[in-house]
């Protein structure tokens, strides 16, 4: 499948639908939506935005709310003038993909295999060429692999970390050698940290702990706050790049959700750790109940050490559509086939622990596979 096919053809909604259409009660476990709540801070800042109007309800600064860009760069140890406030993770990547093919530096951009199958379509538009790095058995990434394939015709390496969909958390001597990296080729690494709440391993690192004029690191509070549809990200760019990357998302968002950008500073400012952990604690439960119920079914599993997914391969059983499709049916559960994550995991199914339902899931995956 080509970068460009991968894009056009969104095989994750596709999933979706086929399992909100089938015959019974079907556990998702496609979608990486949160079910949990959102932090009260959310509903304040919305009721309390209602009540302004006037100028407050016209474009925000296309760059984002001031006060919002501010409480970021204090939260990350960086400068406001670097951050970008973009209409989720998933713009804030594509302005750094954007930033790096465009600096004429190489049109390479290196990704891992498993891959989040948006990068290598990302990557696709925009008239790169993707190359991919095998990780290990347990998802960590071995920068001496990136080496390996690091070539002068490189711009851009992608990593995120905690990984979806292995699980892995990249520490801080991953990290400052994947930056090295780049900096030896001239190249950028983008760093996407959306996960970085869901860290069950105390070891991750995030690229904003390294300084240098390569790295970009991308971020949203769609997965930490449970807001999903609410849309608010942003990106870290270097002083190179900053006022380039605002440019391109003036020219193809001219803004973003002023409401919603209320609603989350409100909440930054008002929630305590205890919300991030107790949602930590919820989800580590969950992988602890649904991969013992994976031992009882027979399946060879990855246990995360951080975010919320599961990789889990089954006896004579591949990850392809049809057999996701198969699950569904049969099982009632629905998970993404491994082949729209790249040839590394073809043969393994990725279950989303966004759920109360993962034990039961688990008990219907044992029934089928008896």
């Amino acid at each position: 499948m080509t970068d460009t096919q991968a894009y056009e053809k969104p095989l994750f909604f596709h999933l979706m639908q086929y399992a909100r259409g089938a015959e019974g009660d079907v556990i998702d476990m496609v979608s990486g939506d949160p079910d949990w709540d959102a932090p009260p801070g959310i509903a304040d800042g919305l009721r309390e935005y209602a009540t302004l109007g006037g100028a407050d309800f016209q474009y925000p600064p296309s760059e984002g709310l001031a006060d919002l860009r501010a409480e970021i760069a204090a939260r990350q140890s960086v400068g406001s003038e670097n951050v970008i406030v973009t209409n989720g993770a998933g713009e804030a990547n594509y302005l750094a993909m954007a930033a790096a093919l465009d600096r004429d530096a190489g049109d390479e951009v290196l990704l891992t295999d498993p891959v989040y199958p948006y990068y290598p379509g990302k990557v696709g538009l925009l008239g790169g060429e993707s190359t991919y790095v095998p990780v290990d058995t347990d998802g960590s990434l071995d920068p001496s692999r990136v080496r390996e394939r690091a070539s002068d015709d490189m711009a851009l390496i992608v990593t995120n970390s905690p990984n979806n969909p292995t699980g892995a958390v990249y520490d801080e001597e991953t990290m400052r050698a994947l930056v090295a990296i780049a900096e030896e080729h001239d190249a950028l690494l983008m760093s996407d940290e959306v996960y970085s709440e869901f860290d069950f391993s105390g070891s991750f690192e995030s690229a904003l702990s390294i300084d240098s004029a390569h790295r970009v690191v991308t971020n949203s509070f769609s997965k930490s706050m449970g807001i999903t549809g609410f849309r608010v990200g942003y990106g870290v760019f270097p002083d190179e790049l900053v006022e380039k990357a605002k440019t391109r998302h003036m020219l193809v968002n001219v803004t973003g959700s002023r409401p919603a950008q209320y609603a989350v500073l409100r909440a930054l400012r008002g929630t305590d750790e205890t919300y991030y952990e107790n949602t930590k604690e919820i989800l580590a439960e969950r992988v602890e109940t649904f991969t013992e119920g994976l031992r009882r079914a027979g399946a060879e599993f990855t246990r995360p050490d951080g975010g919320f997914y599961v990789l889990a391969r089954f006896p004579d059983f591949p990850g392809t559509m049809a057999n996701a499709k198969r699950l569904i049916d049969e099982a009632g559960v629905a998970g993404s086939p491994g082949e729209i994550f790249g040839s590394a995991r073809a043969d393994w199914l990725r279950f989303a622990l966004v759920t109360p339902k993962v034990e039961e899931a688990a008990e219907r995956l044992t029934t089928f596979f008896e």
